[in-house]
């Protein structure tokens, strides 16, 4: 019988070669094993005589084997296996490795003297002796043979598969092909005259022209197609999700004259910008909808996101409803505190009651916020993780705001909105997001941005200091931070670690670098910084302090509350003041080691200054080369304040497997041939066929194709997690 998708690879492979497959990478079904798509094709080149090899380059030769020689290794465990093959004219040395002597045995006996083969690999050469690394092979009894197999494959591409210790990609590509010329129908996601006007393959064909090209002219169309298919099942999944929330029923939260959001307009001391007022139209014509909001606001460090939030909460919290905001740190959820206190001033304050809820609490001042949580007197609750447990009840949640929202989980902000009856959501982000990865992440929510800046900001200046090319600037930068000091003004200095000789890393996300572009640790930590500078002529007479994630919460804010009343000067901490910390007379940013942060990370930082009206000054401290990649990251931040032309940047240089990072859904994070920069286009034309097809089948049952993929790829996991964004 023919296989399916849904065959399981015990049926069609059998069950030992089925076990090593989902050992090795996780796949059960024919349909997993043929989504593992070759990463690159080999050239086999033409056929080429011993003699006339290029060194370095993957050929194809026809040759007879002239000895098979199996040995012990002395300086290790295992055998090995030297075979020596030749065409008359010269000879190039095999090696095959083994676990033990029988094994190499083995192999000896196959590649006996006079037995002729067609033989594929990289040409190396050591000691003078012409050598294939990695050889791949095919042995026949007749030289007809090989030379007709010889030539049929130097026509034709060979796959390269990602592969691990256990399978190698030349015994996965020959499980492709026992497993491809069974293959039977293949359901397609895409109608007959869609195909036909996007110039697509059919689902069959695209497989197997992708793990089987006849030619190299035959990958792209195959590849062009599956990427459309991914594009298309992801934009679909994520429309449905949104269809599904705007199915459910949620309760209208309409403002009221001469209400609570009202009087806090009247009482603002400064005009709304553009964007903050496009914005808060959007979200107050979401609050009064049959549905609940689901809407993700983006926006520039310092844009006024947090304004835009409280003028939601006041909407909501005037029929009564609670609101609740969920922040990634302790020193971010008792600033959001303080500062939405402050805006609501003493007449407003009082009638919300905002509270504090964190894990740091005392038990009694805890269960004193707990009670105010529960009795809906606290109209407004800020928290950490805390709000998510069990015991954190409220009296009618119906708005969650969840703060830098790539710093919780979809688990997470689930736990929070299923303490309401079908809340509204409100999602901030300071992080600028790129349209084609906003649409590949968060498809399922409508997307507001805060571009325009609040007017009396000062600006920022960045520079680098590079101590490959300039080590006497490390003086320097002290210089200027006790120049700044000197002015009235405060200064931040931060660290990517806590204490080096303990290899304390506070936050592993933070260093969005790869290890193999930074193979040893940061060199400066916070403990080590402190000492330094304590020892500095000018700095060391000043008042400093430090900060980091492993301090109690009390102390934590009372730092940050000293810093904020100015109380000292210069604050060395790790990136826990990366988001919200607002302290408008900071006018510097030293970031060292400023090549191990990411580049939206440093954005994120820079924006701690020139809050008021001091113009900020941001230094990045770099050991990295010139040109080196984790060097343009540093470069790029100085080069721009656009943080969302610096997302598009930081997009290219990392890769987006970094940027939709591994807290989104499977769907999401599991993408195989989908490139979210370089297929903008193409998702941007999958969300388009997606639309058009669910505004007139939203159960997909004239595209049953579609639907079938969708019940494959999408599984009841990635629905859930869909479901929780």
């Amino acid at each position: 019988m023919a296989l399916t998708l849904d065959t399981s690879l015990s049926d069609a492979l059998g069950p030992p070669v089925a076990k090593k497959l989902a050992r090795a990478f996780e796949m059960t079904t024919v349909g997993e094993m043929l989504a593992h798509y070759p990463r690159r094709y080999a050239d086999p080149a033409e056929l080429t005589p011993i003699l006339d090899l290029p060194v370095g380059e993957t050929v194809t030769i026809v040759a007879e084997v002239l000895s098979a020689t199996p040995r012990v290794m002395r300086n290790r465990p295992g055998a090995m296996t030297d075979v020596i093959i030749g065409d008359g004219n010269g000879r190039v040395s095999l090696t095959f490795f083994a676990k033990d002597f029988r094994q190499a045995q083995w192999r000896a006996t196959e590649m006996r003297p006079g037995r002729r083969g067609v033989f594929s690999g990289k040409v190396g050469s050591y000691r003078d002796v012409t050598q294939f690394a990695h050889p791949q092979y095919e042995l026949f009894d007749d030289e007809a043979t090989a030379q007709a197999r010889a030539d049929d494959r130097a026509s034709r591409p060979i796959p390269i598969y990602p592969a691990t210790s256990a399978i190698s990609t030349s015994q996965f590509r020959e499980l492709v092909e026992k497993v491809l010329p069974q293959l039977g129908d293949v359901p397609d996601p895409l109608a007959a005259e869609v195909r036909q006007r996007e110039g697509l393959l059919d689902a069959r064909t695209a497989l197997i022209q992708v793990h089987r090209p006849q030619t190299s002219g035959e990958v792209d169309p195959a590849v062009r197609t599956l990427r459309m298919h991914e594009a298309l099942v992801l934009q679909t999944a994520l429309l449905q999700q949104r269809a599904e929330v705007r199915s459910l029923s949620a309760t209208a939260r309409p403002a009221r004259e001469g209400g609570l959001l009202e009087r806090f307009d009247m009482a603002l001391e400064y005009t709304l910008t553009a964007d903050q007022k496009t914005v808060g139209d959007q979200i107050m014509s979401d609050l009064t909808g049959s549905w609940p909001m689901n809407r993700l606001v983006q926006g520039e460090v310092g844009s006024g996101k947090t304004l835009v939030a409280l003028r939601a909460m006041l909407q909501v919290a005037e029929s009564g409803g609670q609101c609740a905001l969920i922040a990634p740190t302790e020193v971010l959820a008792a600033q959001h505190l303080r500062s939405i206190t402050r805006m609501l001033g003493p007449e407003l304050a009082p009638l919300l009651m905002p509270t504090l809820l964190t894990g740091q609490l005392s038990a009694p001042e805890r269960r004193k916020a707990a009670l105010r949580v529960a009795s809906g007197q606290a109209l407004i609750v800020v928290g950490t993780h805390a709000l998510l447990g069990e015991k954190t009840t409220f009296a009618d949640l119906g708005l969650v705001v969840v703060d830098e929202q790539h710093r919780f989980g979809v688990e997470q902000r689930e736990a929070l909105r299923a303490k309401g009856s079908s809340p509204h959501a409100l999602v901030l982000t300071a992080t600028p997001i790129p349209r084609t990865v906003a649409m590949t992440v968060f498809g399922d929510l409508d997307t507001s941005v805060i571009r325009t800046m609040p007017s009396g900001r000062a600006g920022i200046d960045t520079f680098v200091a590079p101590l490959a090319e300039h080590p006497g600037w490390f003086t320097r930068v002290w210089d200027r931070a006790a120049e700044e000091i000197a002015k009235g003004h405060q200064v931040f200095a931060v660290c990517a670690a806590i204490d080096t000789t303990k290899e304390t890393v506070e936050d592993e996300q933070a260093l969005a670098v790869p290890e193999s572009e930074t193979p040893t640790g940061p060199r400066w930590g916070v403990v080590q910084l402190d000492e330094l500078l304590a020892t500095h002529p000018t700095v060391g007479e000043l008042k400093r302090a430090v900060l980091h994630g492993k301090m109690p919460a009390e102390e934590k804010d009372a730092v940050m509350r000293a810093f904020a009343r100015g109380e000292i000067d210069l604050l060395i901490a790790t990136t826990v003041i990366e988001v919200g910390v607002d302290v408008p007379n900071a006018s510097a940013m030293i970031v060292l080691d400023a090549d191990r942060f990411g580049v939206s990370q440093l954005h994120q930082l820079r924006g701690r200054v020139g809050r008021g009206t001091v113009r900020g000054l941001c230094l990045l401290v770099t050991e990295a080369e010139e040109g080196a990649l984790a060097r343009q990251r540093v470069d790029a931040v100085a080069a721009t304040l656009d943080g969302f032309a610096l997302a598009e940047v930081d997009l290219e240089l990392r890769g987006e497997g970094d940027v939709l990072g591994s807290t989104q859904s499977g769907i999401r994070s599991s993408l195989k041939l989908l490139r979210v920069v370089k297929d903008s286009k193409l998702i941007a034309r999958a969300r388009e066929l997606a639309e058009q097809i669910l505004q007139t089948d939203p159960q997909l049952e004239a595209h049953p194709g579609l639907r079938d993929v969708i019940a494959r790829r999408v599984s009841e996991n990635d629905r859930a997690a869909l479901a929780k964004n």
